[in-house]
């Protein structure tokens, strides 16, 4: 182990080791939010101090932001870049023969989906223990809402099924996203149909985005025990 590193940190960092090894000299990579997509950046960061590797990146969150600043890394806006050649990101869920995910524990889901839903490559870095065999099995669904009204909103999702807790800051505080959103957090079943579900939460007026990050992951690279193992959808 390194460090004071629990075992799960250091399988996902040592994942993503692997995934930073998929960027290249002239790309333009999306960074992703939370603790799995801090060593993706510090890797990147390295990258470019030790090796010269010369890329720029859009960033998904102001966390995020910050830790590429200080590792050095070009940030540029999509006012100069639409498509981005790979997006490295963790995931609070994996569907295994899917790599369906759900996303957001973090509270960047609605910037981490513009971001994903613009790259060649969306790559997901995780260990082990984010292994479902449906989604909604670990984790609740996170679903970001507008201020306004967000009652009516949470009321709504709860007539889909879902048992509703709006998220809170340790002072107590509604917690709000970097666009000034709430989250509400969702317990659904697990999901046999999240295709059918996730229509059904964006056909709720109020509704920002949500957390089901569907057919949208093109590689998973996983560590644990074992080793790192890298997972293409199967289904």
């Amino acid at each position: 182990m390194s460090g004071d590193l629990s075992s799960a940190d250091v399988y996902k960092k040592q994942a993503a080791i692997q995934a930073v090894s998929y960027v290249h000299d002239g790309m333009v990579v999306g960074l992703g939010t939370g603790s799995t997509a801090r060593f993706v950046v510090a890797e990147l960061g390295r990258r470019v101090r030790e090796e010269g590797l010369n890329i720029q990146a859009i960033p998904t969150s102001m966390s995020t932001k910050k830790q590429a600043c200080e590792e050095g890394i070009p940030l540029i806006t999509f006012a100069d870049q639409s498509v981005l050649d790979i997006v490295i990101d963790g995931a609070d869920e994996i569907e295994l023969k899917t790599l369906n995910l759900i996303k957001g524990m973090g509270g960047a889901l609605l910037l981490e989906k513009i971001v994903a839903s613009t790259a060649r490559q969306f790559v997901i870095v995780a260990d082990t223990s984010k292994y479902v065999e449906h989604l909604g099995m670990r984790c609740p669904l996170p679903v970001e809402v507008v201020t306004f009204g967000w009652e009516s909103t949470a009321r709504k999702l709860s007539a889909l099924g879902a048992q509703v807790t709006p998220r809170r800051s340790h002072d107590g505080s509604f917690f709000l996203t970097d666009e000034n959103h709430f989250i509400m957090d969702c317990i659904f079943s697990p999901m046999t149909a999240p295709y059918t579900l996730a229509d059904d939460i964006l056909s709720i007026v109020g509704v920002v985005e949500h957390g089901l990050f569907l057919h949208m992951a093109t590689t998973a690279i996983v560590g644990g025990e074992d080793g790192v193992h890298v997972l293409k959808p199967s289904l």
